[in-house]
């Protein structure tokens, strides 16, 4: 049994030095599994506006959708600690935004939600833990600052850019997050946050110092016909599904099924 559905089974485990292995998850059948394989996390990512909604970015995704595709999950892995991103446009605009967008994803069936910045954002969330939300905070690539960006570029890289990493997740954890994620940062920038950090990190594309990993569902299955570079593919789902349909198909067409 999935023993991880509580934060500060989190934390310990982060004192005993024990991986942890997050995954994202859209809907009740992949909550499921993703429970039955034993994961410990699982991230309502707003990743769902690319690979589910089939976007260029995230920065579509409703807060309804959010809540929505939250429910099918929580219903699906009772036993996981479920995460719920805060979707661009829901929380920017003050803390007060963010607790009613917070509280519309925790009533969903989350146990946290995870918001994108740094220390533009360290306020928001104090103002969200002091009033019983845990949040997990997500520095370094923030796909929903994508267009201030530039693109999908690696960050934290050289001094000024690590020594900034370095603040914002500081800051983050001193103001209540109960994680830090980073993604797409050097991994020894991870390596050394995660050790000074006093809460567990989250890495995506950032090494394997971090105390706990997290992949998109559809790169890790092979359903994704452009994964990251740091991703890795664990089966070739698309075609095994390509294959079973197709096989499918014949023999509708050839009589075959339904059997006679």
């Amino acid at each position: 049994m999935n023993r991880r559905k509580d934060l500060g089974s989190w934390q310990a485990a982060k004192a005993a030095g024990e991986k942890l292995v997050m995954i994202t998850a859209y809907d009740h059948p992949s909550a499921r599994l993703a429970q039955a394989a034993g994961i410990d996390g699982l991230l309502v990512g707003d990743s769902l506006g690319m690979v589910v909604q089939g976007r260029s970015d995230t920065l579509g995704v409703s807060l309804e959708a959010m809540v929505y595709h939250t429910e099918m999950v929580a219903r699906g892995a009772p036993e996981c600690l479920i995460v719920a991103d805060l979707p661009f446009g829901a929380f920017e605009a003050s803390p007060e935004a963010a607790f009613a967008a917070a509280a519309a994803l925790l009533k969903a069936g989350a146990d946290a939600v995870k918001l994108e910045g740094g220390l533009p954002m360290a306020e928001t969330v104090r103002f969200l833990s002091e009033r019983g939300v845990p949040v997990i905070g997500h520095i370094g690539l923030t796909p929903q600052h994508v267009r201030q960006l530039g693109g999908f570029r690696r960050q934290g890289t050289g001094a000024e850019g690590a020594a900034r990493l370095a603040r914002e997740a500081e800051a983050l954890a001193a103001a209540g997050a109960r994680m830090v994620l980073f993604e797409a940062v050097p991994a020894e920038l991870a390596a050394t946050l995660t050790a000074r950090l006093p809460v567990p990190t989250i890495g995506i594309g950032a090494g394997a110092g971090t105390d706990a990993q997290i992949l998109v569902w559809h790169d890790v299955l092979g359903l994704s016909p452009r994964p990251p570079s740091f991703a890795r593919t664990y089966c070739d789902g698309a075609g095994l599904i390509i294959d079973a349909l197709g096989r499918y198909a014949a023999e509708v067409r050839e009589g075959k099924f339904p059997p006679t």
